[in-house]
């Protein structure tokens, strides 16, 4: 890795996104020219932020004529923490999830292969969420959702919560090579980012409007 930009405030994509790719830029001592390809983070997550980082990532890929790779945020989530030390002597299954407001979340299931074990899914976290592989597996909880599942499920002995765990770009370079070497590209024109709900608008808090 030659240089890393995060940000982990809300609504704030918009306005740093194309300084934090000017910036590491520079800082990797390369051009816009030097890329090979261009990766991104497909989802599921925030609409707007979706949004924002695929629609520049295919303005990036569409102007420089290099290929367009989406990498799932759940699955990049795991891969940044399947090989911490604490996982090395237990066979573990991982749970990434993402907060999707009130006691949902975007979740899904890997083994340490990083095969998928529990399809990406939205859900509804109760008290007999996850029952059926907790009954015959440990499991690790972890991303920005991993809150809402604490209370209900820490009392069971196969459930393992780690925190200040999130999504990074960081996390998806090695998945990122690998699907540049098997040239499994995207449509830069028709690709669309996996937003698994349909998105809802709220009303304007704007004075004025109703």
């Amino acid at each position: 890795m030659l240089a890393l930009r995060e940000n982990r405030s809300d609504h704030s994509h918009s306005s740093l996104l194309t300084v934090y790719v000017d910036e590491v830029i520079k800082e990797a001592g390369i051009t816009l020219n030097d890329l090979d390809a261009v990766t991104v983070s497909k989802g599921p997550g925030s609409y707007t932020g979706l949004r924002i980082g695929v629609s520049a990532a295919k303005g990036f890929c569409y102007a420089l004529d290099i290929p367009l790779i989406a990498v799932g945020t759940l699955v990049s989530m795991t891969a940044g923490i399947i090989n911490f030390p604490e996982f090395a002597k237990e066979e573990f299954l991982f749970c990434p999830l993402l907060d999707a407001r009130r006691m949902e979340v975007y979740c899904a299931g890997y083994n340490k292969k990083l095969e998928t074990i529990k399809e990406t899914a939205a859900e509804i976290i109760d008290a007999f969420s996850f029952s059926e592989l907790l009954a015959k597996n440990k499991m690790v909880f972890f991303g920005d959702g991993a809150a809402k599942c604490k209370e209900l499920l820490r009392s069971n002995p196969n459930a393992v919560f780690m925190d200040d765990v999130f999504s990074s770009a960081k996390n998806m370079i090695s998945l990122a090579l690998n699907k540049f070497s098997q040239k499994q590209f995207e449509d830069v024109v028709y690709f669309e980012p996996f937003y698994l709900k349909e998105f809802i608008a709220g009303k304007p808090n704007v004075k004025g409007l109703k």
